[in-house]
């Protein structure tokens, strides 16, 4: 088959990429931070930028980054939802060609020193690998402004012992693969979850709820399968917090597999394993409400 039809642009978008920034308040003797990485992604009436290289419409990514740090200090970068709600917001209000922002922001947790007891004013220790992340999308100006907030977690790595099973599963020719109602379940959790709407949230508050709910699931839930489990950890997300309309979840299962210590003469009940870290199960789930609002561009890159 060969085709004789014109050849035009279509979908098309740029930004500034994975912005660093640290943001301190001094304001008092105990400082506060704030860790994150700001990437930008602005779409409008760029055209002219690829097909004909006329940049008058293309405000620069040097300019994206500039403006990014400067909100940093005002507004301010509190929750970071609230950061990315207002500098997309910017860049639609204020940049004639732009039609539509998003802001991604993945937040680095620093947890405070203590010494002697008494949490310390200025020093902190770098938390992970586990990340916060949001994801914003502002579209269109004054009564048609429209907006849409992702939360998540990613790296959010998590293993019980017990509590989990993976048998009775379909068979063919190849599999090998034992039964067992007993084994270690480990994943290493990328959850994002689509807020119903973006007014009048206690962001950290819904962040901490969210993940406090994941974690709590993955214990004390009988596992049949990873499958499972991932539908009971969104489905009590979505039960506790009436703000969010969906919750996507992605966990690769993280296999750890009874070591032969037989040949030393040694029992290995449940013991010692050996961690493999691939290949890896990879196992998505979206859960949802049956009345949620459309998604809109709320899940574009």
């Amino acid at each position: 088959m060969e085709l004789t039809g014109p050849i035009e642009l279509t979908d098309h978008r740029y930004g500034k990429a994975e912005n660093r920034i640290v943001r301190i308040w001094r304001q008092t003797a105990r400082h506060e931070i704030r860790d994150v990485n700001v990437s930008t992604v602005l779409r409008g009436d760029f055209a002219d930028a690829y097909v004909s290289g006329d940049q008058r419409k293309v405000l620069p990514t040097d300019t994206q980054k500039q403006t990014a740090f400067a909100y940093a200090k005002q507004p301010g970068l509190q929750a970071i939802e609230d950061y990315a709600l207002a500098l997309a917001g910017h860049f639609v209000d204020e940049v004639e060609p732009v039609t539509s922002a998003r802001v991604e922001v993945d937040e680095y947790a620093w947890q405070r020193v203590s010494v002697d007891g008494r949490e310390h004013e200025h020093t902190w220790v770098r938390q992970g690998p586990e990340v916060r992340t949001a994801a914003v999308t502002v579209a269109g100006t004054g009564a048609e402004r429209q907006a849409w907030v992702i939360g998540g977690v990613k790296d959010l790595t998590i293993l019980k012992s017990t509590g989990s099973e993976f048998a009775d599963f379909l068979s063919d020719e190849f599999t090998v693969l034992a039964p067992t109602h007993d084994r270690m379940l480990a994943t290493a959790l990328a959850v994002q979850w689509r807020f119903a709407g973006t007014t009048e949230i206690a962001w950290d508050e819904v962040y901490a709820g969210v993940r406090a709910r994941l974690v709590e699931t993955f214990a004390t839930h009988h596992s049949k399968a990873l499958q499972q489990t991932l539908f009971e950890m969104g489905k009590a997300a979505l039960t506790a917090y009436p703000v969010l309309a969906e919750i996507r979840l992605a966990a690769p299962n993280k296999h750890h597999f009874d070591y032969d210590l037989d040949r030393f003469a040694l029992e290995n009940n449940g013991e010692v394993y050996y961690a493999a870290d691939r290949p890896y199960g990879l196992i998505h789930a979206t859960v949802q409400r049956a009345d949620a609002p459309e998604a809109g561009p709320a899940w574009l890159p």
